[in-house]
């Protein structure tokens, strides 16, 4: 499986790389929704792992941007808000998952499902 890592915090980049080291061959960053559409359509990653806030662009916005260009692209968001409407927005948006930064450890299963669905 190939990742793209949307997420401005390199320290969190660090830890989902981590996270993700036994089930990702492949795994490339961006540290800005703002430069997601370019990386994803430059990777053509399997999934995309999405911070929400960011500086730029938020994660809602280029998940957007990356399902308007591959209405079957699959995007995880993984966030700090544990909060209804954004998470109701997410979805909205086209992500395929919702994964608090407390819970990575559900990461894998979850790209993994995601995965699986579409093959």
């Amino acid at each position: 499986m190939t990742v793209l890592i949307v997420e401005d915090n390199a320290g969190i980049r660090r830890l989902l790389r981590r996270t993700l080291v036994d089930s990702a061959g492949t795994i490339w960053e961006c540290c800005d929704g703002a430069d997601a559409l370019a990386s994803y359509q430059d990777h053509r990653p399997d999934v995309v792992i999405m911070d929400m806030r960011m500086p730029r662009m938020d994660g809602l916005r280029a998940t957007k941007q990356i399902r308007e260009y591959d209405p079957f692209a699959r995007v995880v968001v993984v966030t700090d808000y544990d909060d209804d409407d954004l998470r109701a927005a997410a979805f909205e948006a086209g992500a395929g998952g919702y994964v608090l930064k407390q819970e990575l450890s559900d990461l894998p299963g979850i790209l993994c499902s995601l995965t699986n669905a579409r093959d």
